[in-house]
């Protein structure tokens, strides 16, 4: 048997990283939301008949596109975060809840997510791979996390 070396991770190093792991989490949640924003309005990638202007539906569709954008690039990250997460709130009670008590049976499991992963962005915000900490709003607490 030959030796092998195992490094695992301590937790000193996890928390040192915690804060990128939020952005790529961030990154990764906007642009999900941003293509059913791309999809509501512009029928792309999965075709959509486009909402009627100024429907509730067009609405979710411009706070997904124009939130999923800024969210993505970490600008405004809290604010868009807050609208998000509000939407999807709105979203699921009126669309998923009168369905059934369960999530999963009402389909409502993914607005619940993101519901809840907006939110901790609310609180968290963007992450030191964001435009708000390059800008300075966020930089201090980024780079206090970051140590």
């Amino acid at each position: 048997m030959s030796p092998r070396s195992t490094r695992t991770l301590t937790l000193a190093e996890l928390e040192r990283l915690s804060p990128y792991v939020l952005s790529i989490v961030r990154i990764m949640t906007a642009l999900l939301f941003f293509e059913h924003g791309l999809s509501k309005l512009f029928g792309f990638p999965a075709p959509q008949p486009m909402p009627a202007a100024f429907t509730l539906s067009w609405f979710a569709g411009l706070i997904e596109l124009v939130g999923g954008a800024l969210l993505t690039l970490g600008m405004a990250s809290r604010l868009a975060a807050f609208i998000m997460s509000g939407e999807m709130a709105v979203g699921y009670f009126i669309s998923h809840a009168p369905h059934g008590f369960f999530p999963i049976l009402n389909r409502g499991d993914a607005a619940i997510l993101y519901c809840f992963i907006f939110l901790y962005i609310v609180f968290a915000g963007g992450g030191p791979w964001s435009l708000d900490a390059v800008r300075g709003h966020e930089r201090a607490a980024a780079l206090k996390a970051a140590e």
